[in-house]
């Protein structure tokens, strides 16, 4: 098993997305969460939902958000016709729930794989990863012209300075 965090900014959760059997959401209580989640569209892509620091005086608070989470996840279509994404609570300071979340894993992992949807989301991740690096070598090897670099800069500055449009100067750069 192989653990991939990201920094929870948006972006980095949904590349990852692509690239990993399950995604766990983990989420804080009261913590203004609740709302980035929904605008950063990953209640659309998670698997699963953990309100951590379900502990003292955040249960409660925990609770709560438990359940706007689980009402959100009623207004999205999820990428999985087998699996509806579960929402828990635990806590890491009390070592509570995370037994919990194994267990969906394990539940998760043995639904998709029965439907051969896993198979199928494994290939996918793979022809994914393929047009990835294909666009990456095309972009490099573009941007490694000599007369590419000459251009760049000058017509950078023109769209930054208002006197071309970036639909323009995106269009010369790529008559090269």
């Amino acid at each position: 098993m192989v653990i991939v965090e990201t920094v929870g900014v948006g972006q980095s959760e949904v590349a990852v997305s692509t690239m990993v059997d399950f995604f766990l959401v983990l989420m804080l209580a009261g913590a203004g969460d609740e709302l980035q989640g929904i605008k950063k569209g990953i209640l659309e892509i998670a698997d699963a939902l953990a309100i951590n620091k379900a502990d003292g005086a955040n249960v409660t608070l925990a609770q709560q958000a438990a359940s706007q989470y689980i009402a959100a996840l009623n207004l999205f279509r999820h990428t999985s016709p087998t699996w509806d994404p579960p929402v828990v609570t635990l806590s890491a300071l009390e070592a509570r729930g995370m037994d919990t979340i194994w267990r969906i894993i394990q539940d998760h992992r043995a639904k998709l794989g029965a439907t051969g949807e896993l198979a199928a989301k494994r290939r996918e991740q793979q022809r994914v990863w393929f047009w990835n690096v294909v666009e990456e070598g095309i972009k490099a090897r573009f941007l490694g012209r000599q007369d590419v670099r000459a251009q760049l800069g000058e017509l950078e500055t023109a769209v930054a300075e208002g006197r071309m449009s970036p639909t323009a100067a995106a269009r010369r750069v790529l008559a090269i």
